[in-house]
């Protein structure tokens, strides 16, 4: 709960660290640093993009902006891109984390959904 609530201040405060890693020692080639989240606002779906061949083992967390988590269909183009169905999520804001497991990195994106 610790955890949600420092993550919900960060957000609200606007002080977003993309791409941070897990342990906040940023490392030259994480692979969550260079994602590109698109398009943004989204409709239908939302393309994560990376720069390294990572979307089969990285792992997803789409969250409300009040925190809550939110499951939602993913399906892995390539070892580049992953897209995320959000036609089926209300208007609003959300968070999407980015983990890589491999590397033990960790990127937090916002996205808006119209």
């Amino acid at each position: 709960m610790r955890a949600i609530l420092l993550f919900m201040a960060t957000l609200l405060a606007g002080q977003f660290c993309y791409g941070q890693s897990h342990d906040d020692a940023s490392r030259p080639g994480d692979p969550v640093k260079f994602v590109q989240v698109y398009p943004n606002p989204a409709v239908d779906y939302l393309s994560i993009k990376f720069e390294s061949a990572v979307a089969k083992t990285s792992k997803l967390e789409i969250h409300s902006i009040i925190g809550s988590a939110i499951e939602v269909e993913q399906e892995v183009i390539d070892e580049f891109e992953i897209r995320v169905k959000v036609k089926d999520l209300p208007v609003g804001y959300y968070v999407i984390a980015v983990h890589d497991p491999m590397n033990n990195t960790r990127g937090i994106y916002k996205f808006l959904k119209r």
